[in-house]
């Protein structure tokens, strides 16, 4: 920033790819070949989104959610996304919130209502600069890469994966997909065992 300007306010972006993956075990051992760092082992979350009763931050694209992991508590806004060969793009704002069910009692009083629930087994390793997340959920596994766009290249080309096997969508829009298949699944993308 040059002198005199006037402070802009910060944008963050989230980049990532999103690959289907049948065997995580392989990429597991990838990423130890190629010299990756474990971050965060093997753990349960469960995602709520939330919209307002027309369903408007949906059909424009965009994502509040409160995450719970463990004992920590993350909400999260997301813009609309853009596509460019494969990799996603979109404005994201995160903070962690101190107690998961006040912030939500809190959404509910602003009248924001849970409009559907996700839940997965997510480890996550660096990698070229990226954040690869290996993500297993009720509708099968997934590998997410999320970084710089040519950090996110070298790593899905270290790791074995294809770019043309990339999925654009959100875990709730796969879901919505994989339900006009099979009109039996729960409204709600949730494990049928204990998920720990």
């Amino acid at each position: 920033m040059t002198g005199g300007e006037p402070d802009q306010p910060r944008r963050r972006e989230e980049v990532e790819v999103k690959i289907p993956c049948e065997d995580l075990d392989r990429i597991r051992g990838k990423l130890r070949d190629l010299g990756a760092t474990l971050r965060t082992p093997l753990h349960f979350e469960s995602n709520d989104l939330y919209d307002n009763p027309e369903g408007r931050l949906a059909a424009s694209g965009r994502v509040l959610r409160l995450r719970r992991a463990g004992d920590i508590a993350l909400l999260t806004y997301k813009g609309p996304a853009r596509f460019a060969d494969g990799v996603k793009t979109r404005e994201e704002r995160e903070t962690r919130v101190s107690d998961a069910e006040e912030t939500e009692a809190i959404l509910i009083a602003l009248g924001w209502t849970r409009r559907f629930r996700y839940e997965k087994k997510r480890e996550e390793w660096t990698l070229e600069g990226c954040a690869v997340a290996l993500d297993q959920t009720p509708i099968g596994n997934y590998i997410e890469v999320e970084g710089d766009p040519p950090g996110i290249r070298r790593a899905v080309v270290g790791l074995g994966l294809d770019f043309a096997d990339a999925v654009p969508y959100t875990y709730a829009r796969l879901y919505t997909e994989r339900r006009k298949e099979d009109p039996s699944l729960p409204a709600d993308m949730v494990f049928l065992e204990s998920p720990r």
